[in-house]
């Protein structure tokens, strides 16, 4: 029986996030030869802890079903004995890249990957605390459902298991790295007031994560195709397909790893959105399998970020997001010239190879990040109000901005060399887990 692990990172009240995510571990056990660990990552206030506690004590007793509600003391204790039997260097540096003050997407979802590792789960599962499961006939249908018919198979074995594979059969011996849909409901960013406002400027505000050399053509192609999901469909029947996923397809809501988050962490940007999606390239530059299905799930915005310092907060880390693709385009254009290379003889991503595209990147020449800052700063003025206040934010912090994207890039070089001794220490500690005994 294999053990798996559906992750749930949260900072805001979710008690009915909690109840659903229950019920799709239950789904796993009752349809799969599975172990499903249900794991809660907290940090949430004492008061929405205390309501996630409440809402986890009225989860139903399900055999095979492990639920483990961790807040930010915890994962620091475990983290803390991971990092010193690691014996990896600079170890409080380690600690706040897996655990930083700031929010930080990709850190989160990191220690999602190091707990399941040190259950001895073989794959993750992750959903978001601000989106919700669809219903065919009265029934949710779960992600997990399709996760566990192809994820870790060989994609020989997983094209039974599908409706259709558009894969060349050179990769038929490759196992399925990843599993995922996308969403559909509200923009996965939270621009679409901007889009409502003036369509020009959100063109503009939009491509400005593209690399500056594309054309004009490329650049709205991509503003065309940018944090929509899957828009507004509903499910009506399933659909799988094995192929080497389109990055653009699947969303980190809505999305599951096999192997690969055990070599390469996800860089640990804070206040940075999109910081968690690197894997999702990395399998599909490496010419990993993947499947991509129709499960998907329903985004939806919480109230926090209609307030002032919500909407502050949100658009630095989006304007965090653009200065971090001066970094990630180059290396994504490393990985894409790599393609297989990138893995070693027993398939598995060298992660020592990523390390050394990240580090190269951080030597790129900052301009293209300063004419980003203008134009973003530009487009915003021009839409006034709330934005223009956003606008003189940004430029009082610019220098700092353009500072933190490449210190973040270094971080992730430096995490991905230090991953594979975190790994192996979480696993072997593993068993005093659940008890917090020493290990």
């Amino acid at each position: 029986m294999r053990r798996i692990c559906l992750t749930l990172p949260t900072n805001r009240s979710c008690p009915e996030t909690i109840e659903a995510i229950g019920q799709e571990a239950a789904y796993a056990t009752a349809h799969f030869d599975v172990e499903a660990h249900l794991l809660i990552l907290d940090s949430s206030d004492a008061a929405t802890f205390a309501e996630h506690t409440r809402a986890v004590a009225a989860l139903p007793d399900v055999p095979r079903v492990v639920v483990h509600h961790l807040d930010e003391s915890a994962q620091r204790d475990f983290l803390r004995r991971v990092i010193a039997r690691s014996e990896v260097a600079k170890p409080e540096l380690m600690l706040d890249l897996m655990l930083p003050d700031r929010l930080s997407y990709g850190a989160c979802t990191n220690r999602a990957f190091l707990i399941a590792g040190a259950l001895g789960c073989e794959s993750v599962h992750r959903r978001d605390s601000d989106s919700r499961y669809q219903s065919a006939d009265g029934e949710p249908v779960f992600p997990v459902h399709h996760e566990l018919m192809s994820l870790g198979r060989t994609a020989r074995e997983a094209a039974h298991g599908v409706t259709e594979s558009a894969l060349d059969p050179r990769h038929d011996d490759k196992r399925v790295a990843m599993v995922g849909s996308s969403f559909v409901g509200e923009l996965s960013v939270d621009i679409g007031e901007i889009q409502r406002m003036d369509p020009d400027v959100y063109y503009d505000v939009v491509s400005l994560w593209a690399p500056d050399h594309w054309s004009d053509a490329e650049k709205r192609a991509l503003v065309d195709d940018s944090f929509r999901g899957a828009g507004s469909d509903t499910f009506e029947r399933d659909h799988a397909l094995l192929a080497l996923v389109d990055p653009m397809r699947v969303d980190m809501c809505n999305i599951s790893f096999h192997d690969v988050h055990e070599r390469v962490p996800l860089p640990p940007a804070t206040d940075t959105i999109g910081s968690d999606y690197f894997l999702i390239h990395l399998v599909h530059d490496a010419a990993l399998p993947g499947v991509l299905h129709n499960r998907n799930i329903v985004n939806f915005y919480t109230g926090e970020r209609r307030t002032d310092a919500g909407f502050l907060a949100y658009q630095t880390r989006f304007a965090k997001f653009f200065l971090s693709m001066l970094y990630f385009n180059h290396i994504y254009d490393r990985m894409a010239e790599a393609g297989d290379a990138l893995l070693d003889e027993q398939g598995h991503v060298r992660a020592s190879v990523i390390a050394g595209f990240a580090r190269q990147s951080t030597g790129l020449d900052q301009a293209e990040n300063v004419r980003r800052l203008d134009r973003l700063d530009a487009a915003y003025r021009k839409l006034g109000g709330r934005y223009a206040d956003c606008a003189d934010h940004l430029a009082t912090h610019r220098d700092r901005l353009l500072d933190e994207a490449r210190s973040d890039i270094e971080e992730f070089a430096l995490l991905t060399e230090a991953w594979q001794p975190l790994m192996r220490a979480g696993k072997d500690i593993g068993p005093h887990l659940a008890t917090g005994t020493p290990a």
